[in-house]
């Protein structure tokens, strides 16, 4: 309980700090390169730049509950709509048991709409997404209802290319009687080691209401083909009995600059 309420509070902190005059100049521009919201769970604190719009592609493979299971495409639309400001929308995954037990079936489709509310001073970059799921996906899947969330990605540049990162979302499922609520916490430590490449080690942790929590250590790493193109692959490992034993995952992303004017310029 006491997590759940740092994590609500931590996020109306930030919302009431949001209400400050950005500056313009302090967000992203189709000069910068490329920054997705994967492979980690961890999203980016960045938004797309005004006129982009960024597909994020990816396939897992994982083994839970004595079942082998493939998920994709993991397809996330993002488009810039003003300086800091981007809307996005989940498309429905398919998951399918390729071994043992398992349900198939399609996620939810969840739209949102995410706001850089950053930077803090010390190069601290936040941002402040509200999203819902709506019910288009098989229950077995998604889960009953319409199930909003609010969610505060961060991250921290340090020296020599490392950097620190982390996540915290509420996700609210008001049709399901037996866990209304579950609180997610995730914190990531980045390498970049080379110009195009970048390697990280993360920290999942979910944290159901009235349920034991599921808890995974995750680590992979991209690379920039271009400035717009990333490729990547993660692997992640049950901490506990409530996280697949261990997920293998690969994706592309790309970005389309230009698509109308960015008049912050």
């Amino acid at each position: 309980m006491k997590l759940r309420a740092l994590g609500v509070g931590l996020i109306l902190l930030v919302s009431l700090a949001a209400t400050r005059v950005l500056a313009e100049s302090s967000c992203p521009t189709a000069k910068d390169e490329i920054a997705t919201d994967r492979p980690d769970v961890t999203n980016s604190s960045l938004v797309v730049p005004v006129g982009s719009f960024q597909s994020e592609n990816g396939i897992n493979f994982r083994s839970q509950d004595a079942g082998q299971i493939v998920d994709g495409t993991n397809t996330r639309w993002r488009l810039g709509i003003a300086p800091c400001l981007e809307v996005l929308v989940d498309l429905p995954t398919y998951f399918g048991p390729v071994r043992g037990p398992g349900s198939s079936g399609f996620a939810d489709v969840e739209p949102a709409i995410k706001w850089q509310v950053s930077p803090i001073p010390g190069k601290v970059d936040v941002s402040l997404v509200a999203g819902v799921g709506l019910p288009t996906g098989a229950v077995a899947i998604a889960g009953p209802g319409m199930q909003p969330y609010l969610q505060m990605p961060w991250s921290w540049e340090l020296h020599e290319g490392w950097g620190l990162s982390g996540m915290l979302t509420e996700f609210f499922r008001p049709s399901d009687v037996a866990t209304p609520r579950i609180t997610e916490a995730t914190f990531a430590i980045e390498k970049k080691v080379s110009e195009r490449a970048s390697l990280f080690v993360e920290y999942v942790g979910d944290y159901p209401e009235n349920a034991r929590s599921s808890q995974l250590l995750n680590s992979g790493g991209l690379y920039h083909l271009s400035p717009t193109q990333q490729v990547d692959f993660h692997v992640g490992f049950g901490l506990n009995h409530n996280a697949p034993s261990y997920i293998v995952g690969v994706g592309y992303s790309f970005r389309i600059d230009g698509l109308f004017a960015d008049k912050s310029r």
